[in-house]
C-alpha cells in the first residue's frame, strides 16, 4: 500500500515508523527539512520537505498513485486542504485528517465531514481520544494502561508486577486451575527490554509488566488475584482546564457519585470551563502551587490528573500530588523521552496522547474486517479487535491449528455474544469476533490470516 503521510511531528512519526516496518511505501512531508532529514536517515521512508496541502509537493510525493493519505500536522486548515487536494485533484481513495480545534468536532457541524461537503473520510480527534484514555484509567486505577474492547464487555489490564503479587513464579497454565471459571489470560510480558508473548509454561516474576486480557465481568477478581485491588474513586482533582481536562470533568460529571474539582492556570479558560460545567469547583491559579492544592482537596484526593499542555509541568505536578498525599497521581505526558523519568518518580499512570492517536490511525488501516486496533508500549505491539470472514485461514480452524506467527495469540473469542476463553481445540467460526496480541513484527502475518483468501471466491 502506497500511503503518505503530511506531518513529521511526534504523531507522523510513529505512524511513517509502524507502517514502513509492515513494508508499506510510505511517503513522509513536512516544512522542516531538519525533521525530513531525520526521517530519511532513521526510517525506511521517502522525505519531501515542503507544504503539505500544496499540489506540486503533492504530486511530487506520488498522491496520483496513492491508496491513502493521512494528514496529521500542527495545522487543522492544513490538514483539510490536503484532503480536499488529494481528492480534488489526485483522486486519492481514502483520506484521513487529524483535527484538533473543538469548534470543528461539535456535534451541531457533524455534518460537515459528509462527503458532499469535505473530502475527509475519518476524523481523528486527539483530544478527544485522549480524554477517553483518561476516563479507561480512573475505571481500572491500580493499572498503568487499560482499554476496553468488544462493546466494552471485554479489558486489557497492564500491570506492574511487585514482589507481593501472589501468582510470582505459577506457570500460567496452572492459573486456569487455581482459579477456576477465571476468564483472564496473560497476552504479553514486558521483562526489561524484551516484550513477548508468553508460552502456557512461563512464568511471572517481579518486575514484569504484564498484559492481561479479561472479561470485564471478571476484572475486580483479576485485579485482586495479581494483588492490585481497584481503590474506590471518589474524589478526582483536575489540573488544567484545557480541551481534554474539560472533556474528562464533563464526563465525569455525567457519570455521577464523583467529586470533581479543576485547577486551570489561565483566567480565560477558567472562565469559560465553569461556564461549561455544572457541578464541578473550578479554581482559577497555578496547580502547582501548594496552597491552591490544599484548596482543591488535592491531599485527600483518590485521584489526580494532570492534563496540561506542558509535560514537565504534569510530571512535577503528579509528584507533588503523591507527595500531598493524593491515592492515584495520572500524567499527560507528550514527550517519549519523559516516560521512563515520569515511571521512576512514584507516577502511577501516563497518557501519551502520541500513542493514543496512533492507536486511532491504524484502527482504519489494518486489512480483514478489523473493529479495534490498540498499540501497547512504543508501538512494540498491538491488540487487534476483528471477525473472522468466511473463507479466510481462521474460519473452521482451531486455534492449535491457526498458524498464528510465534509472537501472536489469540486473547478471547466472541461466539454470537459469549466470551469463550481460548484452548488449543476453540474452533473459529465464520463471524466470531476475535481478540488478538501480536507483537509488531508478527502483525502483517495476522492480516494475512484476517483476509479472504483468493482461492475462495
Amino acid at each position: 500500500m502506497r500511503i503518505i503521510i503530511c506531518g513529521a511531528g511526534q504523531v507522523g512519526w510513529q505512524i511513517a515508523r509502524q507502517l514502513s516496518g509492515e513494508r508499506h511505501d510510505v511517503v513522509l512531508i513536512d516544512q522542516d527539512a531538519r525533521l525530513i532529514q531525520q526521517a530519511n536517515d532513521a526510517l525506511d521512508v521517502q522525505g519531501i520537505a515542503g507544504h503539505a496541502s500544496h499540489p506540486e509537493v503533492l504530486d511530487r510525493a506520488g498522491a496520483a498513485d496513492c491508496d491513502l493519505l493521512i494528514a496529521a500536522t500542527a495545522s487543522d486548515e492544513v490538514n483539510i486542504v490536503a484532503c480536499e487536494i488529494a481528492n480534488a485533484l489526485f483522486s486519492v481513495p481514502r483520506r484521513i485528517a487529524r483535527l484538533r480545534g473543538r469548534s470543528y468536532l461539535l456535534p451541531e457541524y457533524a455534518d460537515l465531514y459528509q462527503t458532499s461537503n469535505l473530502s475527509i473520510d475519518v476524523v481523528i480527534s486527539p483530544e478527544q481520544e485522549v480524554a477517553r484514555a483518561a476516563l479507561n484509567r480512573l475505571d481500572a486505577p491500580s493499572t498503568f494502561d487499560t482499554e476496553t474492547f468488544m462493546s466494552g464487555r471485554v479489558r486489557l489490564l497492564a500491570l506492574a508486577l511487585t514482589d507481593d503479587c501472589p501468582v510470582l513464579n505459577t506457570a500460567l497454565r496452572h492459573l486456569d486451575q487455581t482459579f477456576a471459571g477465571l476468564r483472564a489470560l496473560v497476552v504479553g510480558i514486558r521483562r526489561g527490554a524484551r516484550f513477548f508473548a508468553p508460552e502456557p509454561g512461563d512464568q511471572l516474576h517481579a518486575g514484569d509488566r504484564a498484559y492481561v486480557i479479561t472479561a470485564q465481568q471478571d476484572a475486580a477478581r483479576t485485579l485482586d488475584i495479581f494483588g492490585r485491588p481497584p481503590p474506590p474513586i471518589r474524589r478526582v482533582v483536575l489540573i488544567g482546564g484545557g480541551n481534554i481536562g474539560l472533556a474528562v470533568a464533563q464526563a465525569l460529571e455525567s457519570r455521577g457519585g464523583v467529586n470533581v474539582k479543576l485547577i486551570e492556570r489561565d483566567r480565560g479558560r477558567a472562565e469559560r470551563a465553569a461556564e461549561r460545567l455544572s457541578r464541578t469547583i473550578v479554581l482559577q491559579g497555578d496547580g502547582m502551587a501548594s496552597e491552591l492544592m490544599a484548596e482543591a482537596g488535592l491531599p485527600g484526593a483518590d485521584a489526580v490528573l494532570t492534563l496540561t499542555d506542558d509535560d514537565r509541568t504534569n510530571v512535577l505536578a503528579a509528584v507533588q500530588a503523591r507527595q500531598a498525599g493524593a491515592g492515584l497521581a495520572i500524567a499527560l505526558v507528550n514527550d517519549p523521552a519523559l516516560q521512563p523519568l515520569a515511571e521512576t518518580l512514584g507516577i502511577d499512570a501516563l497518557i501519551s496522547p502520541r500513542s493514543v492517536t496512533v492507536s486511532s490511525v491504524l484502527r482504519h488501516l489494518r486489512r480483514g474486517l478489523i473493529r479495534d486496533v490498540y498499540s501497547l508500549g512504543n508501538a512494540e505491539a498491538e491488540l487487534i479487535e476483528a471477525q473472522v470472514l468466511p473463507g479466510s485461514p481462521l474460519a473452521g480452524a482451531t486455534i492449535r491449528d491457526a498458524a498464528l506467527p510465534p509472537g501472536a495469540l489469540i486473547a478471547t473469542v466472541d461466539k454470537g455474544g459469549e466470551l469463550v476463553k481460548p484452548r488449543p481445540d476453540t474452533r473459529l467460526d465464520p463471524g466470531d469476533l476475535v481478540l488478538i496480541f501480536a507483537v509488531s513484527a508478527d502483525i502483517p502475518g495476522i492480516e494475512r490470516l484476517l483476509q479472504v483468501s483468493a482461492d475462495w471466491f
